[in-house]
């Protein structure tokens, strides 16, 4: 018998005073489902780093998340201004926030990285003035 979880979260670009509630619910559900510390310590940084991602740069967004026995995957997309130059920002410390942003404690350019390392399979693709999508899979071990 196969077990299989699926959840979407809507993510409003802009509204601060909901950053990480999303994640947050994300990382309860998982630890209920038995999910082991280190592997929940992941996801939770890939679904808080992609939230706070959409809600600095993008009108709105989805974190859709499926949990099978093997792994998690987050798919991500945003409605936003898109991403330049992908490998730029891919670069721990490159930030493209605004001051609003950094005086509210964000865009210290290691939201991306952070996804990244987090992830065992990451894809990012963008499209300038149309938006972003991230799908970042992390292998569940030991649960």
């Amino acid at each position: 018998m196969s077990f299989k979880y699926t959840n979407s979260f809507t993510v409003e670009g802009g509204n601060f005073e909901k950053a990480g509630m999303a994640s947050v619910e994300i990382k309860k559900t998982l630890k209920n489902m038995g999910i082991n510390g280190d592997t929940l310590r992941r996801i939770a940084i890939v679904a808080y780093e992609s939230e706070i991602n959409i809600i600095s740069y993008a009108k709105c967004g989805v974190i859709n998340i499926e949990v099978t026995h093997d792994f998690v995957l987050l798919d991500v997309k945003d409605e936003g201004p898109g991403i330049e130059n992908i490998e730029m920002a891919s670069r721990e410390g490159f930030s493209t926030a605004n001051d609003t942003i950094r005086e509210l404690g964000f865009g210290a350019g290691m939201g991306i990285p952070n996804i990244k390392n987090c992830s065992d399979a990451f894809e990012l693709t963008s499209e300038v003035n149309k938006g972003t999508h991230l799908r970042a899979l992390i292998n569940i071990s030991g649960s």
